[in-house]
């Protein structure tokens, strides 16, 4: 029978209400104690599919993630990657699902074996629940030929570093809007021909630099809190901006601050993604993004800002402000990029 490590983090998926059978009570989680009983009473069907070895990581609330928390998750899973395993199974709140999965993704590089980010809109004791269909299909994703990290919701498995949470009230919580579902579960399973090979796991580098800013591009922002945050000591820039890459280059321009990132000692790398869900960043397309481009700013292609915060972060790190940084972003370490 295959063999399935299962990393507990926390989210919705495990939680109880804290006065039992009230519905309206606070959720919390569950003791390590109770953790193993919960998957056996609530889903025995699971162990048909996989042994399944429980292990709690931690229980936060994936609002309260932090980089060091990213860390802690892929150091656990790149330890059971080294161990006669099939797959590794990562219980994680939906909230920061993406960014947790787009940053183990890239801290690990690519994986020999299946590495499924799941959890839940509703807990697994309640009777109606999306956690039950979600942890079934990740298990069984885990014993499957797909050498990913990847986001298993709603009977599809998404690839980690491309998923983004795009509706907070429905069970179809996640989308990768630029890269097809890896596999999809109906009546059969359909593994998808861009599903990457296997690789032996790399040793583990945890080099990240987490003084790193996302900022979403809009009429009126004052180019004056960027530069404070410059001020402040940020150490890189996400700039979440219109359509293509286009910037205000006029009124309001935010070329100025570029320059200033790009002028500071050391430099600030800025990093530009789209706003739109689908698409990619050509900083030739529009004069602001022409203008950004002169001063040193970086395409972040068709990258999700989840994944490009992550990149950055990991690629400040590991390499600094420099030449491979820029290297690092040009190239597709897990397929997080297209173009």
């Amino acid at each position: 029978m295959p063999r399935v490590v299962l990393l507990h983090t926390g989210g919705t998926l495990m939680m109880r209400a804290a006065v039992a059978g009230d519905s309206s009570s606070p959720l919390s989680p569950p003791s390590p104690e109770l953790y193993g009983r919960d998957l056996a009473t609530q889903l025995p069907i699971l162990h048909q599919a996989a042994e399944v070895e429980t292990r709690i990581v931690m229980s936060v609330d994936s609002g309260d993630m932090q980089p060091g928390d990213w860390l802690t998750i892929a150091r656990a899973v790149h330890q059971a990657l080294r161990e006669p395993v099939d797959g590794v199974v990562v219980v994680h709140g939906t909230d920061t699902m993406a960014y947790s999965a787009s940053a183990v993704a890239l801290l690990l590089g690519p994986v020999p074996k299946p590495v499924v980010f799941t959890g839940a809109q509703r807990p697994l004791a309640e009777v109606r629940t999306d956690a039950r269909e979600n942890l079934v299909d990740a298990v069984l994703l885990a014993t499957l030929p797909v050498p990913e990290v990847m986001v298993a919701f709603a009977s599809r498995a998404l690839r980690g570093a491309r998923a983004t949470k795009r509706d907070a009230w429905a069970f179809d919580a996640f989308d990768t809007p630029n890269c097809a579902p890896l596999v999809s579960l109906g009546i059969g399973v359909d593994v998808a021909a861009h599903v990457r090979a296997p690789v032996e796991v790399a040793p583990f580098d945890d080099r990240l630099e987490p003084s790193v800013l996302a900022v979403r591009v809009f009429p009126g922002l004052d180019p004056r809190l960027l530069s404070g945050a410059l001020r402040a000591g940020v150490r890189g820039l996400v700039l979440e901006a219109y359509g293509t890459g286009n910037l205000p280059h006029l009124f309001g321009s935010l070329i100025p601050v570029l320059r200033e990132a790009r002028l500071a000692q050391p430099a600030v790398p800025v990093v530009i993604v789209s706003q739109c869900l689908r698409g990619h960043v050509d900083l030739a397309r529009y004069q602001g993004g022409a203008a950004a481009a002169a001063e040193g700013a970086i395409s972040g292609g068709d990258m999700t800002v989840e994944a490009a915060l992550a990149k950055l972060m990991i690629g400040l790190g590991r390499f600094g402000e420099g030449t491979g940084l820029r290297e690092f972003f040009a190239t597709s370490i897990i397929g997080e990029r297209a173009v």
